[in-house]
């Protein structure tokens, strides 16, 4: 009894050992293992646009011109405000206007980017600066009026400059003229520029106006193609009681190949 008592114990051990224990983790092999990819994010790809069948792109830009308008009303903004005969800061002074004076504008010069504009005032009109100023309006629709009605005061004492030598490298104009030497005290102040030297040059594809002062007797000028209008410039000889000239500029026009012309 006893040998068959321990024949069973043995069946059942045999048994319990090829169960499965409840409780032991699995490791799958690398077969058994489903895995689920997450596809990197692609990089950005420039696609460019392209034009549907009906656009039409016109071959030049389309200009809506601003209505001109005879005059605007303004009003001084800052606290003393110059008014000169001619449009810039380097032209000889004629009076200040106080904060809150209320002018009449009645012009501007042939140049877009130029913000000056022609004060009617009696008996002598002047320019000023329009970024001092809240305009009743937009200074660009005011008619162009410079070069052309309002003149510069002539002086009765000098004669005008003569340009002597234009030189273009590239876009870059060169301009020299002879000095006109003035006596001692005819500067308006110490701060006087000697020569204003007038140039409608190009710059961007726009002709812009650009007043340049100096004492010398020569200045560089950028110049760059693109343009459907001409470059063109004058230099006029100031002193405190007028300027002398114009002398015009001989502008070089611009070619692919321009080089220094005597």
């Amino acid at each position: 009894m006893r040998k068959y008592a321990m024949v069973w114990m043995c069946l059942i051990g045999m048994l319990a050992s090829c169960a499965p224990i409840a409780n032991s983790p699995t490791i799958a092999s690398p077969t058994d293992t489903q895995v689920v990819e997450t596809p990197l994010p692609s990089t950005p790809t420039f696609t460019p646009f392209l034009p549907s069948a009906t656009f039409s792109p016109s071959a030049t830009a389309t200009f809506t011109p601003i209505p001109t308008v005879a005059s605007l009303k303004a009003t001084v903004t800052a606290e003393l405000l110059s008014c000169r005969y001619g449009p810039g800061a380097d032209y000889l002074y004629l009076f200040a206007l106080r904060k809150t004076a209320s002018i009449k504008l009645i012009g501007r010069v042939d140049g877009n980017n130029w913000k000056w504009a022609l004060v009617e005032n009696s008996p002598t009109r002047c320019w000023i600066n329009a970024e001092y100023l809240d305009i009743a309006g937009d200074l660009l629709s005011l008619p162009i009026v410079y070069p052309g009605i309002p003149k510069l005061p002539q002086s009765p004492y000098y004669p005008p400059t003569v340009v002597t030598k234009i030189t273009r490298t590239g876009d870059q104009v060169k301009v020299i003229w002879l000095e006109v030497p003035l006596h001692p005290g005819d500067e308006e102040d110490a701060s006087m520029q000697h020569y204003i030297v007038e140039a409608w040059h190009c710059v961007g594809g726009q002709l812009v106006f650009d007043p340049l002062a100096t004492n010398d007797t020569s200045i560089t000028i950028p110049d760059e193609p693109g343009c459907s209008q001409p470059s063109h410039g004058r230099i006029f000889v100031q002193e405190k009681h007028g300027f002398a000239g114009p002398a015009e500029i001989p502008w070089p026009p611009y070619t692919s190949t321009s080089t220094a012309t005597p």
